[in-house]
């Protein structure tokens, strides 16, 4: 069975990585009875280098709504000014609240922490992040949060489905409902309810967001499923992946009702783009996790094996010390692609 997917290779670095993880997908498929027809599309800077005249082309939204998949590279976005975020755009025209990002410890990355195996839960639409801002007056400038019942009881929902569909135990909020006490206390009143009428099967817990952090870095063990508003989870993840290794080997994934686009969470990383070192992990982990989206959507066992294959070859990889140089490694984005793919053969 042959499926769909739309590729977004972004600039920077994103053109090289995910050409390394569609070579990786491809031989993974290779021979079988499934296999994926990659639709090149173009966001951000790459979109306007191509000659679109939109950072984010109609065209590629329409693509993805027709696949409903996708697999997305890193997009620049300028700090300080300039054009606002392709990303946050991307989200909030095809809906996708609900950003899931796993941090899992890899054999042969080695880092202070240990067995860390927890999930960023991350509302995706809403909050502060959703970048509405205003300038009242010269040297005055007000940033909008905006947090409602409807995105704050899907993300809750979201989140517990998520845990119960994975065998998770427990979801904690985190938040800051001592101090914004209307959309912060919305968003944990929505979490409990949601809690207390469907999911009581899993344990629940809330914590202020500076201790929640605190007790995060102490152990990372004690957490399993991390639910939070936008800005909230968006920083969260970034501490998380320094626990087992950084973004380089970190996935991520967009929910929507009907779409979902994986990406890689690291920067585009201008400053090596070209050089064949920037380390495919990463773009190559959302690939598996769109294979697994694929195969749920789908009851397509063959993208299922692949996927499963894929993480075995880069587990296998890691471990046994062929590695980028970010993780300690020598090896370049090619030779790194190289080594998954002879361990699929």
């Amino acid at each position: 069975m042959q499926h769909g997917s739309v590729l977004i290779p972004g600039d920077g670095i994103g053109p090289e990585v995910t050409s390394a993880a569609c070579r990786i997908i491809d031989a993974a498929l290779e021979g079988g009875d499934a296999s994926i027809e990659w639709i090149p599309c173009h966001a951000g800077v790459a979109a306007l280098e191509h000659g679109h005249p939109d950072l984010l082309p109609r065209e590629t939204i329409d693509a993805i709504q027709q696949v409903g998949v996708a697999l997305k590279g890193p997009c620049t976005t300028p700090i300080g000014g300039g054009f606002s975020s392709v990303n946050v755009a991307l989200r909030k025209t095809l809906d996708l609240y609900g950003a899931v990002r796993p941090v899992r410890s890899i054999e042969g990355v080695d880092t202070r922490y240990r067995d860390v195996d927890l999930v960023v839960v991350r509302e995706n639409t809403e909050g502060l992040y959703a970048g509405i801002e205003n300038e009242i007056t010269p040297g005055v400038v007000t940033s909008l949060k905006v947090a409602t019942e409807k995105a704050s009881y899907r993300i809750a929902k979201f989140a517990f489905e998520y845990a119960r569909s994975r065998g998770r135990k427990k979801v904690t909020v985190f938040h800051k409902a001592n101090i914004m006490k209307k959309s912060d206390g919305l968003f944990i009143r929505c979490a409990k309810e949601v809690h207390e009428a469907d999911y009581t099967d899993i344990e629940y817990e809330e914590l202020i967001i500076d201790a929640a952090c605190m007790r995060l870095v102490q152990d990372p063990t004690n957490f399993d499923i991390l639910l939070c508003e936008n800005l909230y989870g968006d920083v969260v993840s970034d501490l998380c992946a320094g626990f087992v290794g950084g973004l380089g080997v970190t996935p991520g994934a967009n929910f929507g009702e009907v779409n979902a686009v994986f990406e890689a969470v690291h920067g585009s990383a201008p400053d090596i783009a070209g050089k064949g070192l920037a380390n495919p992990l990463a773009i190559t982990m959302s690939g598996v996790m769109m294979l697994n989206h694929i195969a749920n959507r789908t009851g397509d066992a063959a993208i299922a094996a692949a996927a499963d294959r894929i993480k075995v070859a880069y587990n296998a990889a890691v471990g046994e010390g062929e590695r980028t140089g970010d993780l300690g490694g020598s090896l370049g984005t090619e030779a790194f692609a190289d080594a998954l793919v002879r361990r699929l053969g």
